[in-house]
């Protein structure tokens, strides 16, 4: 077609800054340090519009194209393509269900209740190290307790401190997620806690302890070195 494809792999590789016509509103705007944008000039609703397509380092030059004929022929349907693509993102947000989001979300909901925000990562941390990584793609609503179960039998006689403290998390995280409105089993853990049974590990609040400790000016492995002296 009489105006498209003006630009090839190799020039767009060596272009200099400036503004450089693909053709058909396709343009690459380079700048001096050798990076750039590719940008689609539109006519929405009798206004010219520009709409970033993405980067040059991450959009390669068919990319490009096949991208802004895309956005071309949803300007064509009537619409306009920059509210178009926002209103996908948000779908696509807002449809993402895995663990992994809601846990994170439920976290950013709680930051501002937690010390520091958070920021020590005492509160994710037992959801990163035990869940996410076997579970945080699968969507939070199919979580039931057998899938829990499995996750926390290796360790739920062996690090009992650090498997509940995971448990209450995903609790907290489950009731999130059935507040915006995800369809979940918000018994799910209980339920998992019965499978598992009784921990044989006794749980040890080490923080309290030392916290109580520094109170008197005693050191918490001093103590712990005393008690295995006696």
């Amino acid at each position: 077609m009489a105006g498209l494809h003006k630009l090839t792999a190799i020039a767009v590789k060596s272009a200099g800054p400036g503004k450089h016509n693909d053709g058909h509103g396709l343009w690459l705007v380079k700048r001096a340090d050798n990076r750039g944008q590719w940008v689609l000039r539109l006519a929405i609703f009798g206004r010219r519009r520009e709409m970033g397509l993405g980067s040059l380092a991450d959009v390669s030059l068919k990319q490009a194209r096949d991208s802004a004929a895309h956005w071309r022929g949803i300007a064509k349907s009537g619409k306009d393509p920059i509210q178009e693509r926002t209103r996908l993102s948000l779908e696509a947000r807002y449809s993402d269900t895995s663990l992994r989001t809601i846990a994170i979300e439920a976290f950013e909901a709680r930051k501002a209740e937690l010390k520091g925000d958070g920021k020590a990562g005492r509160w994710f941390s037992p959801l990163e190290l035990h869940l996410l990584p076997k579970l945080g793609d699968t969507p939070v609503g199919l979580i039931h307790q057998n899938i829990i179960k499995d996750v926390f039998a290796p360790i739920w006689h062996v690090k009992a401190d650090v498997a509940q403290k995971a448990l209450n998390r995903l609790s907290i995280v489950l009731r999130y997620a059935a507040a915006k409105g995800i369809d979940v089993d918000l018994q799910a853990t209980a339920k998992a806690k019965e499978l598992l049974g009784r921990s044989r590990h006794k749980i040890q609040h080490i923080e309290p302890l030392r916290d109580c400790l520094r109170q008197f000016g005693l050191s918490y492995a001093a103590m712990a070195g005393s008690s295995s002296m006696a």
